[in-house]
């Protein structure tokens, strides 16, 4: 067994927010986090005794400003990152109030498939095939190099 498959996995709750055009919203990593710079779905950790919905609704009001509507459980994806393995809760999230303040110096973009902003967080690539296939859409997701 590797060290990978022994580390424990942090829960993530993840929120793909989207608008009423059908765009997702993905926001940039912070200086001085790890991976700072790439683009990715916004979200953070569950802390203890919290389930995801609750720990994606704190997260967001505390790093866009926004109260979220109700969070739809999507899909899940392991990934092994070499600084921590993440277990990551993916949430659709068509309804939100407020309005968006990048409180932790991150950009923000609306995105359409293939997504013109790069690099991409490796998590967020699974996403990005989620939303190929319910959309039929064929060719690259990203424009990453």
């Amino acid at each position: 067994m590797s060290g990978d498959e022994t580390r424990a996995a942090v829960d993530v709750a993840v929120g793909v927010l989207i608008d009423a055009d059908g765009r997702f919203l993905l926001t940039s990593r912070p200086d001085g986090k790890v991976y700072a710079g790439y683009w990715e779905f916004p979200g953070g950790k569950l802390e203890v005794g919290e389930s995801v919905e609750s720990a994606l609704r704190r997260e967001l009001h505390e790093e866009l400003g926004i109260t979220i509507g109700a969070a739809e459980p999507w899909n899940v994806t392991l990934m092994d990152y070499a600084h921590a393995r993440v277990r990551l809760h993916f949430c659709k999230v068509h309804a939100w109030s407020g309005e968006f303040e990048m409180r932790e110096g991150q950009a923000m973009a609306w995105q359409r498939l293939p997504v013109e902003v790069a690099p991409v967080l490796p998590g967020t690539l699974p996403v990005l095939e989620w939303f190929a296939a319910e959309q039929g859409f064929t060719g690259k997701t990203h424009l990453n190099p």
